[in-house]
Order: C-alpha cells, then sequence, then structure tokens
C-alpha cells in the first residue's frame, strides 16, 4: 500500500510540476505580448513630434505678411515727396522785382535835356594846354594823368571828379584847363604845367553824355541848336566833368556832364 501512495503523491507532484510548466509559459506568452505592443507604441509617438515640426514651420510663413508691413510704409515715404512744395523757393524768385527798380536809373537818361543848375565854384589843381579836335580826348587823358600824379605824390586825395574846362575853342581846336577839385590849395603851390585856380560858378545848364568821346560832336550839336531855340546866351566857356574816370573806363562806357554857364 505505500508503494502505491508513493507513486500517487509523486503522479501529484508531476501533474502540478506540469501545469506549473504551463502557466508559466502562458504567462511568458501574455507578458511577451505586451511588452512588445510599447515598442510599437513608440515609433507612433515618434512620428507625432516630427508632424508637430511642420507647425513650427507656420509661423515663418506668417512673418512674411509682417514683411510686407514694413512694404506699406513706403506709403509713409511719400509724405517726403509731398515736400515738393520745398519747390516754393521759386516763390524767393519774387526779389526777381528789384531789378524793375534797377531800372531806376533810365530816368536820369530821361532826365531834362538842359536842366538848370547853379554851379559852386571849386579850388582846382590842373594842367593847362591846347589840342587839336582830333586827338582831344588824348590830350585830356595826359593832362590828368600828370594832375593825378602830382597829388599822389603830395599824398593829396581829390574830393570830387575829374573835369576839363573848355577855355577857348575855334574850328581846329581849343585851349583847356584840366584838372581835379581838391579841399585846399596845396603849399608850396605847384610848378610847371602844374596850377591851381577856380571852377566856373553861376547859372548854368546841365547835360549828360553816355557813350563814346568821339561821339560828343552829336551832344555838343544838341546842345548848340537848344540854346539857338531857347535865345539862351552862353558864356565862352564850358565844363566836362567826368562822372566815369576818364583813365580806366571803357570809351563806350564813359558818362561825362556837360555843364554850360549863361551870361
Amino acid at each position: 500500500m505505500r508503494p502505491t501512495r508513493w507513486v500517487a503523491t509523486i503522479a501529484v507532484f508531476v501533474a502540478a510540476a506540469v501545469l506549473w510548466q504551463s502557466g508559466l509559459t502562458f504567462a511568458q506568452a501574455q507578458g511577451g505580448s505586451p511588452a512588445a505592443s510599447p515598442p510599437a507604441a513608440t515609433p507612433p509617438a515618434a512620428a507625432t513630434p516630427p508632424a508637430a515640426t511642420p507647425t513650427p514651420a507656420t509661423p515663418p510663413a506668417t512673418s512674411p505678411p509682417a514683411a510686407s508691413a514694413p512694404a506699406a510704409q513706403a506709403p509713409a515715404a511719400s509724405p517726403p515727396a509731398a515736400q515738393a512744395p520745398v519747390a516754393s523757393p521759386p516763390a524767393a524768385a519774387a526779389p526777381a522785382a528789384p531789378p524793375p527798380a534797377a531800372s531806376a536809373p533810365a530816368p536820369t537818361g530821361d532826365a531834362p535835356f538842359g536842366e538848370d543848375v547853379t554851379l559852386t565854384a571849386k579850388t582846382i589843381v590842373y594842367v593847362s594846354g591846347k589840342a587839336t579836335w582830333d586827338k582831344a580826348f588824348e590830350a585830356i587823358q595826359d593832362a590828368l594823368k600828370a594832375v593825378n600824379a602830382y597829388l599822389q605824390k603830395q599824398s593829396i586825395a581829390p574830393i570830387g571828379p575829374a573835369m576839363t574846362i573848355y577855355t577857348a575853342t575855334d574850328d581846329n581846336g581849343f585851349s583847356f584847363r584840366a584838372g581835379m577839385p581838391v579841399a585846399q590849395a596845396p603849399t608850396p603851390a605847384p610848378t610847371g604845367d602844374l596850377a591851381v585856380g577856380q571852377s566856373p560858378a553861376g547859372k548854368a545848364l546841365k547835360y549828360v553824355h553816355r557813350g563814346s568821346y568821339d561821339a560828343m560832336d552829336s551832344t555838343y550839336e544838341a546842345i548848340t541848336n537848344q540854346l539857338d531855340d531857347k535865345n539862351l546866351e552862353a558864356q565862352d566857356l564850358f565844363v566836362e566833368v567826368y562822372v566815369t574816370d576818364p583813365l580806366t573806363t571803357p570809351d563806350d562806357k564813359l558818362v561825362i556832364e556837360v555843364y554850360v554857364p549863361l551870361r
């Protein structure tokens, strides 16, 4: 009986071992499946981040519109273009109005031909001489150069423009005194061709000549005609005052005042 019980006991243990082994194998099979599925889940999770990556790419797409906004500021630059009205400086061309003012000298040319004036005597340093009409201006210039050299040497400044006093005239030529006015007679008095005297004084008619000295003939002819028309009697002399410097002014730019003293 005892061996049979041992056999039964062993059989029970063997059956239990088989069952245990089967359970273990089953458990391993069950445990292996779940373990494998997590790795499968991991790839999808990894795939998800890449899918999310496109989402960050979207913001760069929105940044171009932001760049277009500065482009919209280009209109803001157009307001400076509106500063084109700064062209109003042409309005500054209004100062061009002064030129009409410059035409004011024209009245000088329109001044009465033969204006009544009163001459005041002036002390002059002069050179006396004679000349023919064809050498008139050269003779006057030479005389004035001599006077000018004397005044500079004596440190005397003239107080007015140079002048020529015609003391006698005829068809061939004339006698003259060409000089410059000074504040007072020099001391000692000049010698040689130089002398000190007084310019004419009293009532006179004033005329203005503009242009070359050679054209003076027409001016004097007009003066003679006016004196005849008005029955005016002139003294036997007349005076030329050189408004422009006769030594440096171009011949065609000369301005000369002619005074005809009346009796």
